[in-house]
């Protein structure tokens, strides 16, 4: 059945950031037919979006799903903290159902705040087992996620080629579809040796994987270079320090990036890079990372975005000043860029998949709306997420989630949390 959003106050991102009153939505088969007013409904389910914005699914383009059970429990770290307790005293900790409670509830406390895609940077991969468990959360909670196999540890004897192909081979036999699909999370060359980078960068390529790591400060940049592994199928996380030099490689070389602002802020990565980052012309996504340490919805993280950027604007002459419109593109279109998936998702243009987002501007932080972009990026939150709908499928509906059983979603995340900081005390 084809559905219709009425009337609604439409922020579309493409070709840039504008709103559309009193506009129509029209979706088919799972994609989005026509944008305009009063479109023709007949046979069509309607969903009134009167006093509602409607706007493209927040992208999140990089987050730890498994780490959803340890929420808060490094709200205080620095990065060597959060390393020490979470990835040295609690990942080893999880069981396979304990990593399936955690990409269970991570990837609905997505879709609770209108996140319609999360790149699951995933680095829990104890056995097969648990990488068995943790795809099949992903496809059970209704997400589109880009899930992003990374080897067992970051040395090179903990890589698995075989274990890579196994993995593609049984949760991804047709390759890009679905709304689960591939990607490999790399640690090479800042956390393991340029020849293991340089192998997972062939096998990654062999598989048409995109890959994603995590860089900061001087050097990894100019070893990829160095290598020959830089390419438009590269995402670098984080950036935070990387000298002029390196933007201009990465940017040469068509690669992206993530800045997660609220946990680089918190744990001392460095300064947010958005605004160099994004200078150099180098499409930019935005990313939660972890609830240990910080919140798990888009709105947060673009207010950490917009107030770290206009701050190293305004104090240190760095970057562009940027706009609520400019965040925003980084949580839509940009990070679907990012994603190299702006051809499916990050805006409202007839033709891409139909992952939508309303704001109920009814409530008090949210009205009046005189300015839709700006009340999204500085005022909403969780709570004004009225409906949320992936790929045609109505997700969300009335501010309540539909779709998954949310009691067993919760049980089984409270349940395995309890166990394993009881385990490590």
């Amino acid at each position: 059945m084809d559905l219709l959003i009425r009337n609604g106050i439409v922020i579309d991102t493409e070709p840039d950031v504008h709103v559309r009153r009193g506009t129509d939505i029209l979706i088919t088969d799972g994609v989005i037919g026509a944008i305009g007013p009063d479109l023709p409904a007949a046979g069509a389910e309607v969903i009134d979006a009167t006093g509602r914005i409607v706007l493209p699914g927040f992208v999140d383009t990089h987050r730890h799903v498994w780490q959803s059970v340890l929420r808060s429990v490094s709200a205080d770290a620095t990065l060597g903290d959060y390393l020490a307790l979470v990835l040295g005293r609690l990942a080893p900790a999880f069981r396979p159902e304990d990593v399936y409670a955690a990409n269970l509830w991570g990837a609905v406390e997505a879709l609770n705040a209108g996140i319609t895609t999360v790149y699951d940077w995933s680095h829990i991969q104890l056995t097969p087992g648990h990488t068995d468990a943790a795809v099949e959360a992903l496809r059970d909670s209704g997400a589109r996620v880009v899930f992003a196999y990374a080897h067992l540890g970051a040395d090179d004897a903990s890589r698995n080629e075989a274990e890579v192909r196994r993995v593609v081979a049984r949760h991804f036999p047709s390759g890009d579809s679905g709304l689960v699909t591939p990607a490999f999370a790399a640690w090479g060359p800042v956390y393991g040796s340029v020849e293991a980078a340089e192998a997972d960068w062939r096998l990654a390529r062999e598989l048409g994987l995109r890959i994603s790591l995590h860089a900061t400060g001087e050097e990894p940049v100019e070893r990829l270079h160095a290598a020959g592994l830089l390419g438009p199928d590269v995402m670098f996380v984080h950036a935070n320090g990387f000298p002029d030099r390196a933007m201009k490689m990465v940017a040469d070389s068509g690669g992206t990036a993530s800045v997660a602002p609220a946990v680089e802020s918190q744990m001392g990565h460095g300064s947010p890079e958005t605004g160099r980052l994004r200078g150099f012309g180098i499409p930019t996504g935005l990313g939660v990372d972890t609830v240990a340490a910080v919140p798990g919805d888009m709105f947060a993280v673009m207010r950490a975005a917009l107030a770290s950027a206009r701050l190293r604007h305004f104090g240190e002459g760095i970057g562009a000043l940027p706009t609520a419109a400019d965040i925003l593109r980084m949580a839509t279109i940009e990070g679907a860029t990012a994603l190299g998936m702006a051809d499916r998702i990050g805006s409202l243009r007839p033709g891409k998949r139909a992952d939508v987002v309303m704001l109920d501007t009814g409530l008090p932080n949210l009205a009046p709306p005189h300015d839709p972009v700006g009340a999204v990026v500085t005022a909403a939150d969780v709570s004004d997420v009225d409906t949320v709908i992936v790929g045609g499928e109505v997700v969300k509906r009335a501010g309540r989630l539909v779709g998954v059983d949310l009691p067993r979603a919760l049980d089984l995340a409270r349940r395995s949390g309890e166990r394993l900081l009881g385990t490590a005390g």
